[in-house]
């Protein structure tokens, strides 16, 4: 018997070894921190975990496992690494432009507006929508909730600074979603730097939310997450949507990413399209809740 196990693991290759070292770092994290990777697409969290051992200099998943373990310091780098918050301002100004034209006419019509911005990253698109808000002129009767399990993501959304370099790509995008000033006057650049005007951020509350383990956060009238579940499993993601369609109102809007879609979803009966291209439903009837 024992040389049978043995034999079976010499037969194993370095890819289902690998394979192996990806289960246990995503149990170690689980266990040691309460952080719960199991559902997210395998092949993507494996590209994550690769370029982790690969930053850090830790030869093996195995090797990025035990430094999970033993450094409770390590933890903040791993969650950075494995969210990958990518984003620019006014990203696909179509849609930017979209919510202008169809969403925020019909949100006008609320006293008070509350948006949730699900997976905020590093803050670009949540001061977008504030810049759409205010130009609409109904920032100040919005709440916008802009949540990321990553602190160190959500502590540099709250600082609004960003390299310079971004200026000109973010006001390209800003005048194609339909911008009636210059970016320009939201910002004040210096030393390679642009800081985004703190009266953007009157209005937003930053806070620490998981899509994975966590519950409803607020009552919107309007959901965005882009490009946060093309790394989910369809179970998560099914999970995910259920979630956004428990938060809004009756006629409240959800949009996802471009590379996203509700048409194998379950949820997706709940949900009529505004623009199906552009990735904007809107609910319908509630569902009654089970139970």
């Amino acid at each position: 018997m024992a040389a049978s196990m043995k034999e079976r693991g010499a037969g194993r290759t370095d890819g289902e070894l690998e394979d192996i070292e990806l289960e246990l770092f995503v149990r170690a994290l689980q266990a040691r921190h309460g952080y719960d990777f199991s559902q997210y697409a395998p092949a993507s969290l494996k590209r994550r975990v690769q370029q982790l051992v690969s930053t850090h200099d830790s030869g093996t998943i195995s090797a990025l496992t035990g430094r999970l373990l033993h450094e409770p310091a390590f933890l903040a780098p791993v969650l950075e690494g494995l969210s990958v918050p990518v984003s620019e301002m006014f990203r696909d100004p179509e849609v930017f432009s979209a919510l202008r034209e169809q969403v925020l006419p019909l949100l006008a019509s609320y006293p008070q507006i509350n948006i949730w911005q699900a997976g905020c990253a590093h803050g670009q698109e949540v001061y977008s929508l504030a810049i759409l808000l205010e130009e609409a002129g109904l920032y100040e009767r919005t709440q916008i909730y802009a949540t990321d399990f990553n602190e160190a993501a959500l502590r540099h959304a709250q600082e609004g600074i960003y390299p310079a370099r971004e200026a000109q790509l973010w006001s390209r995008n800003y005048l194609a979603a339909g911008g009636s000033h210059t970016l320009a006057d939201y910002y004040s650049a210096r030393y390679e730097l642009l800081k985004l005007d703190g009266r953007l951020r009157r209005n937003v509350i930053f806070a620490n939310h998981n899509l994975v383990t966590d519950e409803v956060f607020c009552e919107a009238h309007l959901v965005l997450c882009r490009n946060v579940l093309i790394y989910f499993s369809d179970p998560l993601q099914d999970r995910t949507l259920g979630l956004f369609r428990d938060s809004l109102v009756r006629g409240g809007f959800l949009c996802l990413g471009t590379r996203e879609s509700l048409d194998f979803a379950p949820s997706a009966v709940d949900f009529a399209p505004v623009d199906a291209g552009l990735r904007i439903y809107r609910l319908g009837a509630k569902p009654p809740r089970a139970g």
